[in-house]
């Protein structure tokens, strides 16, 4: 069953010059299709709704504050299994953890700035795109 996903560049993955890298990762998977992708910074009500079910845990603030730091890139990628592949293929938020063949596993340095973020459910993908690409939904 063809599925949507959403994911992000953080501003780590940015800034490192790693754009090109990660989304050749996703556009050399047999049977998937990136059909939107828009580099920007996304303002804090974005983020405050994005990471909603975060708040009050210690790195919240942190996270946010990471994640308005730069620009990062958007992207929804569809196709079969695609939200289970895409957060395998980005691999485990430690990059100490993450194998290799992964994107952290390949280029994450430390946990709290991890490269990549992908929707962990078809419902938190359908929401996730609908907030960041609401033309789409």
């Amino acid at each position: 069953m063809s599925q949507r996903t959403l994911v992000l560049l953080k501003p780590d993955a940015v800034r490192r010059g790693l754009i090109g890298t990660i989304v050749t990762r996703f556009e050399q998977k047999a049977g998937w299709t990136i059909t939107a992708l828009e580099l920007r910074t996304p303002d804090r009500g974005t983020l405050e709704q994005h990471y909603a079910e975060h708040v009050g845990r210690p790195f919240y603030e942190p996270l946010m504050d990471f994640m308005a730091s730069g620009p990062s890139v958007a992207l929804v990628i569809e196709g079969e299994r695609v939200v289970a592949g895409v957060r395998e293929l980005a691999g485990p938020t430690d990059p100490i953890a993450a194998a290799p063949g992964t994107i952290r596993g390949d280029f994450g340095t430390i946990v709290r700035e991890n490269l990549v973020h992908a929707s962990d459910s078809e419902e938190s993908a359908e929401r996730e795109i609908k907030l960041f690409f609401p033309g789409l939904a």
